[in-house]
This record gives C-alpha cells, structure tokens and sequence, in this order.
C-alpha cells in the first residue's frame, strides 16, 4: 500500500510539472508594437503571438493608462515606439505579481482610451487595439472657418426644405423657397472639397512589387489635390487625414459632413493578382449594387478595411422628417447621385488626358465612403500599384502631381458649371451674366476647354474670338466670350 501510494505522489508531481511546463508554453508572446498619432487620438497597436485577455483602466497623479494582459510575456523593445506627436510621454512595462503582462502609458493630456481585440488576417496575427481618444479635438487639423460653415448650414437646409416641398407635391412652396435663398445677400463663400487618401496606419491598402504602400502614396497625392484647391479662389480643401494613422470608413463621412463639405473625393491605388492591369478608374455609388464582377469585387475589397480597423457605423437619418425620409432620401442621393456622375465624367476625362484609363466609363460600386446622400462623392483609383511600371509612377512626384491635377480640375470644371448658389462662383457667374462686353477672367486653374464648355461654345471658336495660337491660358487673362 505504501508503495502504491508513493508511486501515486510521484505521477502527480509529474502531472504538475507537465500543467506548469504546458502552461509556459501556452503563454503569449507580444512580438511588435506599432504607434500612430492622429489629431484626435492615438492608437497602440500589440502584435501578438495569440489571444489574450486584457484589462485597460486609468489612474491619476500622474495620469497614466495601464495595460495588463494575462498569460503575456514581452519580446520587444518599447524603446523603438516613436512618441512624437502623440498624447504618450513614456511607456513602461513590468511582470505583475499574479503574473503576466503589465503596461503603463504616462499620458501628458485627458484621454477616452477604448480597446478592442482582432483575430488574424492575411496581413497581420492576433491583435489588442489601444485608442487613445482626446476629449473635444477635432480629426482635422485645418477646420474650415464657422462663418463658411454656418452659410453652408442655410444652403442645406434652404435646399432641404425645397426637397420637402417638391415631396409634398407643392411647386409654389418649393418655387418660394429657392427665392428666397436667391434673394438672400451674397456672402460669397468658398466651395469646400473634403479629399480622402484611404486606408492609413495599420492598414496598408494595397502594396506593390517593389513593395510601395497604397496608403502611403494616396497621402501624397490627396496633399497635391489639397494645394491645388487652396491655391484657387472660391475653393478650399481638407484632408480627411493627414498622416499615417487610420480613421475608419464611416468616420471620413461623418469628417466630410461636420466640415460642411460640398464635394468628397478618396484617393486610391488599385491593385490585382496579375501585374498586367493598369490605367485609372473612376467610381460612383450604386444604389442597385456594383455595375461590373469587377467593381462588385473591388468595393467588397475596399470595405474589408472597417474589419481591419475594427470600427463600424451607421449612416443616421434621424434629423429627417419621419413620414417623408424614404422619398427624401430617394430624392436627395438621386440628386446627389447625378452631380456625383456628371462631376466623375469630368475627372475621368481630365485623367484620360495623362494615363490610360482601365475604364473609359465612370464605374458605379457600393463603397462605405460613397453613401453620404447629401454629398456628392466619388472614389478615385489613380492607377494600379500591382503593375510595377505604374508602382513606379505613383511614386514619381511628377506624376502624382499630373494626377493632383487631373482629379482637382475634373472637380472645378463641375462647379464652374453648376456653382452653389452662395458661393464666389455663382457670384462671379452672376456678374458677368450682366456684362455688355461678355468678358470672362481667368482664374487659377481654368484651362481652355473647361471655360469654352463653361459658356456652351467650343475650343475652336474662342480662340478665333482671342486670337489664341494656342491653349495655354495665365491667370488674370480676359477672354471675349463670343
């Protein structure tokens, strides 16, 4: 019996041993961890060997942010995470007693930190996202003035309630309302262009042979788009994001609406199995779903980066009347639908003009960042990053500064057809409504056949009217309009 016994002892030292040697084994590692600052928050990042359980909480005097996770051990150098820019004044790692991973984050500002855990994907193993939220900043860095803002806010609800007029079946009302937006003085406000480079910071986007990020590039160009429309007179532009940090799909809508955009444009970089595609495509909602196999993928693509980003949402209508929203809405992203069409032809024409087009015809596909109703929107593939002579290009300056170009002046030849009623354009177009000389200034970025198709005549006549031996146009110049 004793020695039963005794061999019975000695299995279960053994069994124990084996639970702790299992249990070492089973413990998760953090191989990497990645940082990025945005205007509005910051986002930690763990790279990790496999799941893990993680509890985040606040303590203050010194405010601080703590980290624990169980059954983790750290295999990095916190030394490399670059804190510039960010909420982050030093980072610290310990063992806590019950054991496991234990991370302090010294905050130099009030923070909202939320969390959430990923599963892996073709990019990245298991992750736990760390968001540092800053109470009551804003995702922009340049805000577009309140005063611009505010006169946007009385366009939008003067054409909100036309809308409703012409729901209800009654013209009169609807004829009464647009008088009295005419009748109104004309603040002469700008023309707001929100531009979107996609994907950003965990999210690479599409990458090419060389190994060129999507998101890196699009940054660079939606900047040159951005400097275009500053440059000119009755425009201004903002970038959705203006660095290497990831804001969700719903969130550059929700940006572009808070900023009393009048136009969305996201840039993009397209990207297929083969390296033989190239040229541009230019994308337009689908309320019926994509017009193509081809755009049916690409949109389902696009919208995969939410699952990366771990963020999701809902478009709201709630400030719509409830009896008229269904035809509201119906009425509201028909209009917006064909601005969106008609201003998408017009970049793709512009494109045509310095790359070949993959489609000669503005495609239609349900991107997330396509489906706010009451802005128009289009989604701008610049080219394909998977075809390494155009990967190359998208990294040329040059180029990125012809595409720059090509999208803003598909855009302005929009508005200088169809200005908003209270912008420096419709103003301009009113004034020389009223001019005996029919006389027109050239304004920056206008070229010849954007101000010939602007007042219904073509190329070869108002150069016969000018004397024009060629098309260049300089700003300040004054065309005879015949």
């Amino acid at each position: 019996m004793r020695r039963c016994s005794g061999q019975r002892r000695m299995a279960g030292l053994i069994a124990a041993c084996c639970l702790g040697v299992s249990a070492q084994a089973q413990a998760v590692e953090v191989d990497n961890m990645r940082l990025w600052s945005a205007p509005d928050h910051v986002r930690l990042v763990f790279d990790m060997s496999g799941p893990v359980n993680a509890n985040v909480f606040t303590l203050d005097n010194p405010d601080r942010v703590v980290i624990d996770l169980d059954s983790t051990d750290l295999d990095f150098d916190i030394g490399k995470l670059d804190l510039d820019d960010s909420a982050i004044s030093k980072v610290r790692t310990g063992v806590r007693e019950s054991g496991g991973l234990r991370v302090v984050l010294d905050v130099s500002r009030a923070v909202a930190p939320k969390s959430f855990t990923l599963p892996p994907n073709d990019q990245y193993s298991d992750r736990l996202v760390v968001d540092l939220d800053y109470p009551g900043a804003s995702a922009v860095k340049d805000p577009i003035d309140p005063i611009e803002a505010m006169i946007r806010d009385q366009e939008i609800a003067a054409q909100r309630a036309q809308t409703e007029a012409v729901a209800e079946g009654n013209p009169r009302k609807a004829e009464a309302v647009a008088s009295a937006v005419e009748a109104q003085p004309h603040p002469r406000r700008d023309i707001i262009v929100a531009v979107d480079p996609g994907h950003g910071g965990e999210d690479p986007g599409a990458s090419g042979p060389d190994g060129t990020h999507e998101k890196d590039v699009v940054l660079q160009i939606a900047r040159k788009v951005k400097q275009r429309f500053d440059q000119t007179p009755g425009f201004k532009a903002f970038l959705t994001r203006d660095g290497d940090y990831y804001i969700g799909l719903r969130q550059r809508t929700l940006i572009a609406r808070q900023q009393k955009a009048d136009f969305f444009v996201s840039v993009h970089a397209d990207a297929v199995r083969s390296a033989q595609p190239y040229g541009s495509s230019v994308y337009a909602l689908s309320q019926g779903g994509a017009t193509s196999e081809t755009a049916r993928w690409l949109a389902a693509s696009e919208n995969q980066s939410d699952l990366i980003g771990g963020v999701d949402g809902n478009l709201s209508l709630d400030d719509k009347d409830e009896v008229l929203r269904g035809v509201l809405l119906d009425l509201t992203m028909t209009a917006t639908m064909n601005d969106s069409l008609a201003t998408g032809g017009q970049v793709l024409d512009q494109l045509g003009r310095i790359n070949k087009l993959h489609k000669s015809s503005v495609e239609q596909a349900g991107f997330v960042v396509l489906k706010s109703p009451d802005i128009p929107s289009l989604l701008v593939e610049t080219g394909f990053i998977s075809n390494p002579r155009e990967e190359a290009q998208l990294k040329s300056p040059a180029h990125q500064a012809e595409l720059a170009q090509a999208i803003y002046e598909g855009i302005v030849a929009h508005f200088r057809q169809h200005p908003p009623p209270s912008s420096l354009l419709a103003w301009q177009r009113d004034q020389g409504r009223g001019s005996a000389s029919n006389e027109y200034r050239v304004q920056g970025g206008d070229t010849l056949s954007q101000v010939a198709s602007s007042h219904g005549i073509s190329m070869k006549v108002l150069k016969q009217a000018n004397g024009l031996d060629s098309d260049i146009l300089r700003v300040g110049q004054v065309l005879t309009i015949p």
